[in-house]
């Protein structure tokens, strides 16, 4: 019971950053998040900033609000999420583009190490609790 608890309180940890992080897309950190928007996307970097936190919003909303049964899949569209935006923060690194305080390329590098913690996030506050053997 324990370890479900704590799996409960990761996710929930995690769809309430998701959802700060897609309220920021739409406001305040806004043209901060188009630095990290890849040329190759085509469309414009604003309306990709705009798209994308309203997928955060909705998937932090579904990871802090979706019954267990469905918790796992949930995670998995997460960490597909986090999988789909690291070009984003290669993007920011290679262009030099500062943004979030990432204004060295020491920094930028080092942020590209934090895209799998948030996979494995997603998916181990996700998965389902094994019986314990008594």
């Amino acid at each position: 019971m324990k370890e479900k608890n704590i799996k409960k309180a990761a996710r929930i940890a995690l769809g309430a950053n998701l959802v700060f992080a897609g309220i920021s897309h739409l406001t305040f950190a806004r043209r901060a998040f188009r630095a990290q928007v890849p040329d190759f996307v085509p469309l414009k970097k604003d309306d990709t900033v705009v798209y994308s936190g309203f997928v955060e919003i909705a998937m932090g909303t579904a990871l802090i609000f979706t019954p267990d049964k469905y918790a796992e899949r949930v995670g998995q569209i997460a960490a597909s999420f986090f999988t789909a935006v690291l070009p984003g923060n290669v993007s920011q690194m290679t262009h030099r583009r500062n943004a979030f305080g990432l204004n060295t390329d020491k920094k930028r590098f080092f942020r590209l190490f934090f895209q799998p913690v948030l996979v494995y996030w997603a998916l181990k506050s996700t998965s389902p609790v094994k019986p314990k053997l008594k």
